[in-house]
């Protein structure tokens, strides 16, 4: 199914006399492909979640359209949208059993949709041999672990064979190695049924790591859209650079002058064509080269050993992080004896953004 959403805005009435209106979503205007898994990525008050919650039908919107396939679905209520919705905090039922909070929403269906107890059932048992947790069938949910409760969850969005699947921050509750494993099985889920699915998060790992096009957002506006590896490799400002890879981007204050790129004293990269001005620069982590004769010099601090790879933690008087994080490969070898670290740069993984309006300058 494919989503359209066509100048789409929520916006709400300042707390205070006089004070702008709060844009949560500022005209929303893309399309997400039929079958496809979109991340859609943001810090803590972006307005992802509202999103969400416009495209499901909890929130009216104030103004745009919202439509699934060939329909305009923006006044419908929720019930009617074909939307299956997985919350952050499961919402289960506690007094009943697995089975019956996955045929819960098959019970709510009247009419010509109206199933009889056998058909449910049936439906119930595919949704969760869906999700691999057939056996869990006759538990409490207080009986389950975090992970097979969110899988609970999932089945049950999915027993009314969703037109679309919308995943609110769903592995937040879970440990990092279950939600490791639960972005997998989500994953596989949505191949599988291929059914259309929305992802929200703040952490940029899970988001790059299974969605087939990621939406990044910083208050209510969408940033850049794109296939994950492109937006890393190729982010239009300094936000989305910053914002997406672990560990961040080193950003420096830099210059371009006489057709070079100046951090502190050090030239450090060719710059044709650009001219002369004060720029951020990023370096990403795996970016820097260790060599002896390099032009950037950075004061060593400590090597945290990470097996195949070594992170190399040195400061620069011009460096806007706290420390600066070099990612080389472990077969190189640090002269931890000396105060001073070297490094040649590797072109395609430095970025310059103006100073002013943080814009990416094409180079």
């Amino acid at each position: 199914m494919k989503i359209v959403l066509d100048h789409l805005t929520k916006k709400y009435p300042s707390r205070t006399k006089g004070g702008a209106d709060v844009y949560a979503v500022n005209d929303f205007t893309f399309e997400i492909p039929d079958g496809k898994l979109i991340g859609l990525l943001g810090p803590s008050g972006c307005g992802k979640s509202t999103c969400l919650n416009l495209i499901c039908g909890l929130t009216r919107a104030s103004s745009g359209k919202i439509i699934f396939g060939e329909d305009d679905v923006t006044d419908l209520p929720p019930e009617v949208r074909g939307v299956g919705m997985v919350f952050q905090n499961y919402a289960l039922y506690p007094h009943l059993t697995v089975r019956q909070n996955i045929m819960f929403p098959l019970e709510n269906l009247k009419g010509k949709d109206k199933m009889t107890k056998e058909a449910m059932m049936a439906k119930a048992d595919e949704a969760a041999g869906l999700v691999q947790i057939g056996e869990l069938m006759d538990r409490k949910p207080s009986e389950l672990s975090g992970g097979q409760q969110q899988r609970v969850a999932i089945a049950r969005a999915l027993v009314k064979t969703p037109r679309v699947l919308l995943l609110d921050e769903p592995l937040s509750n879970l440990d990092a190695r279950l939600r490791l494993q639960t972005r997998e099985e989500i994953r596989r889920i949505q191949t599988e049924t291929k059914v259309t699915t929305i992802f929200v998060t703040h952490d940029q790992e899970e988001a790059m790591s299974i969605s087939d096009y990621i939406f990044v957002m910083k208050s209510g506006i969408i940033q850049q859209i794109g296939k994950p590896q492109d937006v890393y490799d190729d982010p239009v400002n300094l936000f989305v650079a910053k914002f997406l890879g672990t560990p961040q981007i080193n950003v420096f204050d830099g210059e371009v002058r006489g057709g070079k790129l100046y951090i502190g004293g050090d030239a450090v990269l060719p710059m044709p064509g650009v001219k002369d001005q004060p720029v951020h620069v990023g370096i990403r982590p795996e970016g820097f080269i260790l060599d002896e004769n390099g032009p950037l010099h950075c004061d060593f601090r400590s090597l945290e050993v990470m097996g195949r790879d070594i992170s190399v933690v040195s400061g620069h008087r011009n460096s806007q992080n706290v420390a600066i994080r070099s990612i080389i490969d472990a077969d190189n070898k640090v002269d931890t004896s000396k105060a001073v670290v070297r490094f040649s740069l590797k072109p395609h993984k430095v970025f310059i953004f103006n100073k002013e309006t943080e814009e990416r300058i094409r180079v």
